[in-house]
């Protein structure tokens, strides 16, 4: 290679991708066409089983237990199929937060709040009790502001509009409201006191406290205190905003808040943590609560996000360079320090630690006009505009790039490296499955009906394409019936898949009457025959 030239390899970028809601199981049943719209996600509940997602369109969906109404579909009915939010969709949203109620608060694009859900102690902000089937816009107070970002504890929600500006509602026993008593607050109140006049920047919850970022990098917390999550050096609950008085000095420019503890990040990118610390969540190395801020160890690293959510007693951290620590619970296991881990981002930690496994902040896919590698490659497929190279079979034409098949395959390695044809002809296989097999080296997927999987597995069995080999198997195995399954079990032996012609014998030995009652058993070779009767006698499939 010559000085100063890059080299990039397009196999490991085929791996990358956008942020995969996958890994939370509740999406686990949607379509993998639905799964490519998703732009926006988020992931709540006692059990993590209720969703909430956005997707190119601008449409919302939820799905799953829909406790207390909370996936705001006008009744309470569970649903593993995603139903259509009418209401919201169009809306722009641009924060959301959820309750353990659950109630789930989102601001939108034009700085409105809705609410719905869990309403037994006011925390939808409509001034009663009563639970909130579908979205409803929250307006006392807030019909003249702006709501840029909404954070939701246990069963309270504030929010912070354009102007810096902190208004509250909801349970109130500890003062997590702010309003200077433990009464709940049915409609949003501006949280004024120390705040008055004070320009807030970012805002968290955690269960049963609130905590705000000024923009002149003070940290206010109210709300309950007795495992000093607050950070003001004592356990006495709060009713209105106290300053951090041991971070004087400090610029913070984010905090995160998990159940009873809570974390701050500072524009020199150090961390400090405060509050329960049962099971190792402040990252100090041992389990001991902290009343006051506490520098974490980060072996000097830069950090520039922290996350924690109300729900989990997990906390994690992003370094400049992109690695993503984790500390606290996490499975079960308590993890007092800041452990390494090879996810990309903090949105990982809690599908795959976090107990329940909920997201901490309202994902956000990659927008509209982002492609990812994998995706822009299946868009390139059989494009002629920038193809360098066409495969003629039966007539009809297949457009391809010569350096994707040259790394996807060693038979086009050696093939391409020899010829410099722009077309070349294939006469061995039919069309339909040299292009299901072009196709598959560019999406890694097949689509094919099993009877024509079996054309698919001839050409991967030629070209020793052993997962190719492996997805042929899966998908016929998945369309084996009585009427295939003896073409399918003459495949399987004509290409030595061993495992395939296992599961085809055994299928037709268990529908051993319908399938010799069919036209391709009739049809069936004599060597075939006679070693599949004599194969189902040894397995005892003609005793009475």
């Amino acid at each position: 290679p010559s000085e100063g030239c890059v080299y990039v390899c397009l196999s490991c970028l085929l791996q990358s991708s956008m942020l995969d809601v996958g890994k939370w199981p509740v999406f686990a049943l949607l379509p993998p066409e639905e799964l490519r719209l998703i732009r926006q996600a988020c992931v709540f509940g006692s059990a993590a089983n209720e969703a909430l997602y956005v997707t190119v369109n601008d449409e919302v969906f939820a799905l799953g237990t829909n406790c207390s109404g909370c996936l705001g579909l006008g009744d309470m009915q569970s649903t593993i199929e995603s139903r259509r939010i009418d209401v919201l969709c169009g809306k722009k949203i641009v924060s959301l937060s959820y309750g353990t109620g659950p109630h789930v608060v989102i601001a939108t694009a034009e700085g409105e709040v809705y609410a719905w859900g869990h309403n037994g102690y006011s925390q939808l902000g409509n001034g009663t009790t009563n639970h909130g089937l579908t979205p409803a816009l929250v307006s006392t107070n807030l019909i003249n502001k702006r709501v840029t970002e909404v954070a939701c504890g246990s069963h309270h929600t504030i929010a912070l509009t354009t102007e810096g500006e902190v208004y509250a509602w909801g349970y109130n026993n500890s003062g997590q409201v702010g309003s200077g008593s433990t009464a709940n607050q049915p409609t949003p109140r501006r949280v004024s006191s120390c705040l008055q006049n004070k320009v807030v920047v970012n805002i968290a919850c955690g269960q049963l406290c609130s905590m705000a970022v000024l923009d002149n990098g003070e940290t206010y917390g109210w709300g309950y205190n007795c495992n000093g999550q607050l950070g003001l050096g004592n356990n006495g609950n709060q009713q209105t905003p106290c300053r951090i008085a041991a971070l004087q000095g400090v610029n913070i420019v984010q905090v995160a808040c998990g159940y009873a503890h809570t974390l701050a990040l500072t524009d020199e990118g150090f961390v400090y943590a405060w509050g329960a610390n049962s099971y190792g969540q402040l990252g100090t190395g041992n389990k001991s609560n902290q009343a006051l801020p506490t520098l974490i160890n980060m072996d000097k690293e830069r950090m520039v996000e922290v996350a924690a959510c109300h729900t989990s007693h997990t906390s994690a951290a992003k370094t400049q360079s992109g690695q993503v620590l984790m500390w606290g619970q996490c499975r079960g296991q308590a993890v007092p320090y800041p452990h390494i881990t090879h996810f990309s981002s903090t949105d990982d930690v809690f599908a795959c630690f976090a107990t329940p496994a909920v997201t901490w902040r309202l994902l956000t896919v990659d927008g509209d006009d982002y492609l990812t590698v994998a995706q822009s490659l299946k868009r390139e497929f059989d494009s002629p505009e920038i193809s360098d190279l066409k495969f003629l079979v039966d007539g009809k034409c297949i457009h391809v790039h010569k350096a994707l098949l040259k790394i996807r395959c060693e038979h086009f390695r050696a093939l391409l490296n020899e010829t410099d044809e722009e077309a070349i002809e294939i006469h061995q296989f039919s069309y339909l499955v040299y292009r299901a097999f072009l196709e598959y080296l560019y999406t890694d997927t097949i689509n094919l009906p099993p009877e024509d999987a079996i054309g698919l597995l001839d050409l991967a069995t030629y070209y020793r394409e052993t997962r190719l080999k492996r997805l042929c198997q899966e998908t016929i195995k998945r369309g084996i019936s009585e009427e295939n399954a003896i073409t399918l079990l003459s495949a399987a032996v004509k290409y030595e898949a061993r495992d395939l012609e296992d599961f085809c014998f055994k299928f037709c030995v268990n529908h051993l009457t319908a399938v010799t009652q069919t036209q391709a058993f009739a049809d069936m070779d004599h060597d075939l025959l006679k070693n599949f009767i004599s194969k189902a006698s040894r397995y005892g499939a003609f005793k009475n």
